[in-house]
């Protein structure tokens, strides 16, 4: 085999094993950087879930205080769950926040209800105050056992 053969082959070699170090290096490089997203995105999700189970716990705690309503807190310990833990929805003492929550999801809330005439707004009130008060021990039972729920996963 001639030398100039045997050096052009060589270098060939080496051009060849450089460009599939810097292949190896990127890879490698983005391989970490997803790694990085991936941890970060992890993070937000548990810091997420974290934020919601305290919001659930704020809401009982509201609710064993009598402090807020309890369609209105029904409603958002609804949406909260349906985030946090929807199998809870389904069992008992929890499936009172479903129950209640279906039966006054037909009515208007926020703007809706600003755009809602008065005498309408009364006769929903009455019947969701009738709900809040056939419900309320079921309801109180409810909140005392989602504050003390442990949503670690």
């Amino acid at each position: 085999m001639p030398l100039w053969l045997q050096w052009t082959l060589i270098v060939a070699g080496l051009t060849i094993i450089a460009l599939l170090l810097v292949f190896i290096f990127r890879q490698s490089k983005a391989l970490s950087e997803g790694k990085k997203r991936q941890a970060k995105a992890d993070e937000f999700i548990r810091q997420r879930r974290k934020d919601m189970a305290e919001s659930v716990r704020v809401i009982a705690l509201a609710i064993e205080a009598d402090q807020v309503e309890y369609s209105e807190a029904c409603l958002r310990l609804k949406g909260l769950l349906d985030h946090l833990a929807p199998e809870l929805l389904e069992q008992s003492p929890y499936q009172v926040f479903l129950e209640v929550h279906d039966r006054l999801q037909h009515m208007p809330t926020h703007q809706a209800r600003q755009a809602t005439e008065t005498r309408f707004l009364e006769k929903l009130d009455k019947e969701r105050f009738e709900i809040e008060k056939q419900y309320a021990d079921e309801i109180r039972r409810a909140a005392t056992a989602i504050r003390l729920h442990s949503f670690d996963d």
